[in-house]
């Protein structure tokens, strides 16, 4: 058996503070160092989900995380994943695969079964690194959700990881964040923590040195530094939809609906950096525009309830006004299946309708089926022979009329379907504009020049991130907290 390495754990003093950065940050400074680097959430909650080469489902930050590491992403890097499904309940993923469906109470008493799954996937994780860095997920200080904690200080105590707390300035009262937490742990759980640090600061850092000095006093706690708000932060790929926000670029515009349970937007990102490109996130009660070039309906993890969501919004009528006026309209993966005359569900997988009219763009059916398409798929865009790597990752079949006039090729597989005026496609394959050859000659028909290329500039994003961490951080101190995994 391999031996372990070592690792330690990024806690938030709340949601949204920073963690999945900071992790991933930390993994490619000390993989530059000449560390091997592997990160860990034990549970996660999203619907951005990233397939992994051993044909599992992880969260999106995990994928980040790994490629940060420099190694293909894994389930035992995530391994259990919620996905929402409703305000009350998720689809259950452990250690890559859908283990059925849970309400938010009946997952509070399950928890205590999915710590064994969580200790095994770690100690693997913990075997092919010399360093692991463990993300926690929301914030200790929820205390109503300590009992058979999997998350946090359950976890952290069970795998006996040190712990760093990291409190976002930005969003004011840091220092009664970090005090605060402190104070409703209980002291086995506070013991965990050997230090913290300050996310997202913006200004003259040694303004804030009486803030560190008054933490320190309180807790007890060392300061690990001050991070200054990362610039290029929204050029990485976004986990949670919140994170969505629209950015202005160049004369193309494209609009994109934020469904209620909208997943694997991923997609959005290549377009986002395109310098020539608008990417304009509509909300509920907003209208589609009408000098939108390009209407993008994104994946969603509940089609048929989005289905209904969208119509609710207008966006049926907005979106055949598009049409009319010569718009062009792309559904990917749930976006797809919605372009559709009809999606039927016999077995009430998603609903208990057992078959919704569509939005009839596309003259094609959709039936969804219990089995559930996870793959990394390499696939040919025809008009242009460029090849492109995406996954799949969608329950339901699909087919008709309009199937005729696929666009991609997957191993002599047609995928894909147009209308007979070339407006609209849709397809299941996720990541198509990652590929620079594709989204150059994607956006070519729009009259669009791509300019950048997408890969290398998320590596250069990390690798400024990773800088900055060395600059602003005690990563000396940080590593030597760091501890043996037993």
């Amino acid at each position: 058996m391999s031996p372990m390495g070592r690792a330690l754990m990024i806690q938030g003093a709340g949601s949204n503070v920073g963690k999945s950065l900071v992790v991933a940050g930390l993994l490619r400074a000390f993989r530059n160092r000449g560390l091997t680097t592997r990160p860990f959430k034990p549970q996660n909650m999203s619907n951005n989900a990233a397939v992994t080469a051993d044909g599992g489902e992880i969260g999106r930050a995990q994928a980040l995380q790994a490629r940060a590491a420099g190694v293909p992403p894994h389930t035992d890097m995530n391994p259990v994943l919620l996905k929402p499904e409703s305000e009350t309940g998720s689809q259950l993923i452990v250690q890559g695969k859908m283990r059925g469906h849970l309400s938010a109470r009946d997952f509070g008493r399950k928890k205590q079964d999915l710590m064994p799954p969580v200790l095994e996937s770690f100690q693997r994780i913990a075997r092919q690194a010399d360093l692991t860095i463990v993300e926690g997920a929301g914030s200790p200080a929820e205390i109503n959700l300590r009992r058979n904690d999997i998350a946090n200080m359950g976890f952290a105590r069970a795998a006996n990881v040190p712990v760093i707390l990291l409190g976002d300035i930005d969003r004011g009262g840091v220092i009664a964040q970090l005090v605060g937490t402190q104070a409703v742990l209980d002291a086995d759980d506070a013991e965990q923590v050997v230090g913290f640090a300050i996310n997202k600061f913006r200004g003259d850092v040694s303004l804030f040195d009486a803030g560190l000095t008054a933490i320190t006093e309180h807790t007890g706690w060392p300061s690990l530094g001050v991070l200054s708000w990362f610039q290029d932060a929204w050029k990485l790929p976004a986990e949670d939809a919140l994170e969505l926000a629209s950015h202005v670029g160049g004369q193309i515009k494209i609009a994109v609906p934020v469904l209620s349970r909208i997943a694997n937007f991923d997609d959005l990102d290549p377009l986002t950096n395109e310098p020539d490109v608008t990417v304009e996130m509509i909300r509920a009660g907003t209208a589609l525009p009408g000098d939108a070039d390009l209407v993008l309906i994104p994946g969603s993890k509940s089609t048929i309830a989005d289905l209904a969501y969208f119509r609710t919004q207008g966006w049926d009528i907005d979106l055949r006004a598009h049409h009319r006026r010569g718009g062009r309209i792309l559904g990917l993966c749930g976006g797809y299946q919605m372009l559709g005359k009809d999606i039927r569900d016999p077995d009430g997988i998603e609903s208990h309708q057992r078959s919704v009219e569509g939005l009839g763009l596309l003259d094609i059916s959709t039936e969804m089926r219990p089995e559930k398409t996870l793959a990394l798929t390499e696939a040919t865009y025809m008009p242009t022979g460029d090849q492109v790597m995406g996954y799949e990752i969608h329950i339901g079949q699909t087919q008709g009329p309009d199937c005729e006039r696929a666009w991609l090729d997957i191993a002599g597989r047609p995928e894909g379907a147009a209308s007979i005026d070339g407006r609209i496609r849709g397809c299941y394959l996720h990541g198509l504009f990652a590929e620079d050859g594709f989204r150059a000659a994607f956006l070519k028909d729009f009259g669009a020049v791509s300019t950048t290329h997408y890969d290398q500039g998320v590596e250069n994003v990390l690798d400024a991130l990773a800088r900055q961490l060395e600059q602003q951080l005690d990563l000396d101190h940080i590593l030597s907290l760091a501890r043996e995994v037993a």
